[in-house]
């Protein structure tokens, strides 16, 4: 029995290759990301950010509450006062690493509850719909007919100034708007083959949205969600600048900003240094979720 070449260089070609294991969608949005300098860089800043708002108090810095009318707005540079004192001589750098503790829960809290709820809610909506999906979304749309701002006010008004308070308020905000990405992603996959599939094999509805419909559903959403954390930040620093925020002496990068207004025109660099921390957490959430969505979008 004669071989021809052509299988034989087959055989022999499959024989010399080795195994691949065929790379999954996760592990390629992770390839994709990781070789994205820009993402890359923004996650090392946030990253920096949070370890340093974590371990403030190993990292030997003074009292972010004691200050001293007798070295009050010291400029950056000063012997032992890196980044200078603010308006009652506190020290400005211990203030900023501390008050990224509270500006930080503020700001990612809310969405982090938001996406929890909102995705749940979208989901059930965009499955099951009729009464349900009518019931769920027209119940959405009242929140979502009002401004952001507008709405955030008018709640933190009525529950009362704090924290706690901030944060329902801009739970309350954000699942709307998730609601609402959550329902018309759910809605495009429903009536795909793979769900035909497992609803003909007789899965329950509650296997199907958890199983086979979450992890393809999940991706849009928690990039949106990430995409959101700057807002809440901003919405919370307006809450905060209203007074209905983190209250003095609490260092938080807000409060911070709104009482070194009055320092401006004497060291404008010092009282600079709070908002230049809430833009660059901003930006950096920003561009990470940009980076994100580029990565996750494989038709390209």
């Amino acid at each position: 029995m004669s071989i021809s070449p052509t299988s034989a260089l087959s055989d022999a070609a499959l024989q010399a290759a080795p195994g691949s294991k065929a790379r999954g969608y996760w592990a390629t949005v992770g390839r994709r990301i990781t070789r994205d300098k820009v993402s890359m860089a923004c996650a090392i800043v946030l990253a920096l950010i949070f370890l340093s708002a974590l371990l403030a108090p190993w990292l030997g810095l003074a009292d972010p509450y004691q200050g001293s009318m007798i070295r009050r707005l010291r400029h950056i540079g000063t012997a032992g006062y890196p980044l200078g004192t603010d308006e009652l001589g506190r020290d400005m750098l211990a203030r900023l690493i501390y008050g990224g503790r509270l500006s930080l829960i503020v700001g990612i809290l809310p969405v982090i509850f938001a996406f929890v709820v909102g995705t749940s809610l979208g989901l059930v909506a965009g499955y099951v719909g009729g009464k349900i999906n009518t019931a769920i979304m027209r119940t959405v749309d009242v929140f979502y007919a009002f401004p952001s701002v507008l709405l955030a006010i008018a709640i933190s008004g009525a529950l009362g100034a704090g924290i706690v308070n901030s944060i329902v308020s801009l739970n309350i905000v954000f699942v709307p708007q998730i609601t609402r990405v959550a329902e018309s992603v759910t809605t495009g996959v429903r009536n795909m083959d793979f769900v035909e599939a497992a609803r003909a094999s007789g899965a329950r509805p509650f296997t199907i949205m958890r199983v086979h419909m979450l992890g393809n559903v999940l991706g849009p959403i928690f990039v949106y969600a990430t995409g959101l954390i700057s807002v809440s930040m901003i919405l919370a620093a307006g809450l905060s600048f209203l007074g209905l925020g983190t209250k003095p002496p609490e260092p938080e990068w807000v409060l911070m900003l709104n009482t070194l207004r009055t320092a401006i025109y004497v060291n404008p660099w010092v009282a600079a240094l709070p908002g230049v921390m809430i833009f660059a957490v901003s930006i950096c959430f920003n561009l990470l979720s940009d980076g994100m969505r580029s990565a996750m979008d494989i038709r390209n």
